[in-house]
């Protein structure tokens, strides 16, 4: 089973109760924070006042954003995978999990795109919000030029707000003793940006972090497997836009193209259950049954081994 720590294992109640976010009891030195599960635009998502969870605070979810937390020395050092529409709520959480003297400063954000639930949240460093300082940006060349040349990002850049760190893709990122990341090219939608996922080596294990990808089928065409970046980890974090093709009628899910979870789970049928078990769901729509609590789609993905990622976990590095 994987180290995983997870908050709520100190109360077993807790096991049957629907899913929320969970609370701090363990630490490790180095670790992945949960700060968000569903997709760019959360749950509820907006002009769907139909669903419960706008009644029930329990169902919401903030949008995919991982935090690397680095607590070895006097003072943690944290880090965000990409800077989504709810930045405030997640700097909160992680504050609350690795408290600083400058709350609402990070040592860098990692940007996967330029689709609004991945890079939008940068605009709260900003000289209305938080006024930041010199906040590392780490962002493929493509996504740095789109920054630069547009506002109200170019103007984060000169009040100095956030500077850039321009990445190579299979180059790592050095973040200190033991701890890098190094970015990979995913074929998905392009408008402003290349797309990139990460893979996140601590000092003892390791991750990938891939929220957004069209299909896996369309990475074996360039001779990349998704069973040989998850062989590579102890943890994937892994594209869970849709559960099926049937959610969203009336639209064309070819122009919105992500790899269903029941084609991922029949994909990775084949996997030894140690595989299975690294791969953790993440970026899940509003509409996707996995965030119902006791729903047939969680039982399916439990019994195929796989699982569905919690806000609030924590994962040691």
């Amino acid at each position: 089973m994987n180290r995983l720590c997870a908050f709520a294992i100190l109360f077993v109640a807790a096991a049957c109760a629907p899913e929320e976010p969970q609370q701090h009891a363990l630490q490790c030195d180095v670790s992945l924070l949960l700060l968000g599960v569903a997709q760019d635009a959360g749950k509820p998502q907006i002009g769907n006042p139909q669903d419960p969870a706008w009644d029930d605070p329990s169902l919401r979810r903030l949008a995919t954003s991982l935090a690397l937390i680095d607590r070895r020395g006097e003072k943690p050092k944290r880090w965000l995978f990409d800077a989504t529409p709810d930045i405030k709520f997640q700097l909160h959480r992680l504050n609350e999990a690795a408290p600083t003297d400058k709350p609402a400063h990070v040592q860098g954000v990692f940007l996967t795109h330029a689709h609004i639930g991945h890079y939008a949240g940068l605009m709260m460093f900003g000289n209305e919000a938080a006024g930041a300082e010199n906040i590392q940006v780490f962002a493929m060349p493509r996504m740095a030029d789109f920054l630069t040349r547009n506002g109200p990002w170019s103007q984060l850049l000169v009040y100095h707000n956030i500077f850039l760190a321009i990445m190579e893709e299979g180059e790592a990122e050095v973040l200190g003793e033991d701890i890098s990341v190094t970015p990979f090219l995913v074929p998905h939608r392009q408008e402003f940006s290349e797309v990139a996922g990460f893979r996140i080596q601590g000092p003892e294990k390791s991750a990938i972090y891939l929220p957004d990808i069209d299909s896996w089928e369309g990475w074996d065409a360039a001779e990349t497997r998704i069973e040989d970046k998850i062989a590579d980890v102890d943890f994937a974090f892994l594209d869970a836009t849709f559960y099926s093709g049937d959610e969203l009628p009336g639209r064309d899910m070819s122009k919105i193209p992500h790899p269903t979870v029941s084609h991922s789970m029949e994909r990775f049928a084949k996997l030894p259950p140690e595989e299975k078990a690294k791969v953790h769901f993440i970026h899940m729509n509003h509409t996707n049954p996995l965030h119902e609590p006791g729903s047939p789609a969680r039982a399916a993905v439990s019994k195929a081994g796989l699982n569905i990622a919690r806000e609030g976990d924590e994962l040691c590095l």
